[in-house]
């Protein structure tokens, strides 16, 4: 089993490298595959974080990653440090309050917010104080819109503008002409593959930590024997515990020692990208969503 991902270079007007953009992919052909977002995201966060080493796909430089309205409400963002990230806003979501807490909470805990491929609507007006990068699409957005947007955008001067899908010379220099902070497209680079090999944990082990997770008072010592009986598990538990997401005075070498300065909230934010990762890996994404359905049902019920 292997993790694939690509990555799309980001550069600056002296076009100086500045970030990645990954792409999730799921196999050797360099295309997105169809698959929902909400598993794309999930699988790319999972193998980027436990399986490649973020540091290693960015050579240290930011990853910017596109988020579901779903994978912002469960908080995976968080899962990875607010320096290593961008946090892409699909142009999917609908703007509303839901979504102003989400960015409000990410920007205070000091998550560099971007828009992808926006679409102009005034209501953005009310998330641009938090808004960092606003990327553009060149192949779909006419002159006069991202005029209009430019224009919109003058009283936020902190907000950037990312140029995306800039495929030609022409495009880039209108980009420039107009004033562009970031580039991203085919006339700089296509999306470079990288793969390595995946380390699956066991989905009884998985399904084990979810049940013990699940206890108002969690036992603290069945967790630490679960995780001790699967090492692919074990190895995820110490790279997340010792990951840029956490500053830490010293390194964490003990599967007990990483649940305890962990906590529950972060144990079961862990357990969920997991097992959502796993188990949906060759599965139809109903099935998947009917499973949560049904599980939301039994725990009303009771």
């Amino acid at each position: 089993m292997y993790f694939y991902a690509a990555r799309q270079p980001i550069l600056n007007r002296d076009k100086e490298l500045i970030g990645y953009e990954l792409l999730f992919r799921d196999g050797v052909d360099n295309v997105f595959p169809n698959i929902d977002g909400d598993e794309a995201t999930t699988r790319l966060i999972e193998g980027s974080q436990f399986n490649f080493g973020l540091e290693d796909l960015t050579d240290n430089k930011p990853a910017y990653i596109n988020f579901t309205l779903e994978t912002l409400l469960k908080g995976y963002p968080t899962l990875l440090g607010k320096d290593t990230i961008v946090v892409e806003i699909l142009e999917t979501i609908q703007p509303g309050k839901r979504l102003l807490a989400i960015v409000k909470n990410l920007k205070d805990k000091g998550y560099t917010i971007a828009l992808d491929d926006y679409i102009h609507q005034p209501v953005w007006r009310h998330f641009y104080p938090f808004i960092d990068i606003i990327k553009i699409d060149f192949l779909t957005c006419d002159l006069a819109t991202i005029k209009t947007i430019i224009k919109e955008l003058k009283a936020h001067p902190h907000i950037k503008l990312l140029a995306e899908k800039v495929e030609t010379y022409e495009a880039y220099s209108l980009a420039l002409d107009l004033g562009f902070d970031y580039f991203q497209g085919f006339f700089f680079s296509k999306p470079e593959m990288v793969q390595s090999k995946a380390l699956p944990p066991s989905e009884m082990a998985l399904a084990e930590l979810l049940y013990q997770t699940s206890s108002v008072e969690m036992d603290l010592k069945k967790i630490t024997d679960v995780f001790e009986r699967d090492v692919n598990l074990s190895y995820k538990l110490l790279r997340y515990s010792n990951s840029a997401a956490f500053t830490r005075r010293a390194e964490i070498s003990t599967i007990k020692q990483a649940l305890i300065v962990l906590g529950a909230q972060e144990i079961k934010k862990l357990l969920s990208l997991l097992f959502a990762a796993q188990v949906s890996a060759d599965k139809p994404v109903e099935l998947i969503r009917l499973s949560l359905t049904r599980a939301r049902f039994c725990e009303l019920l009771a």
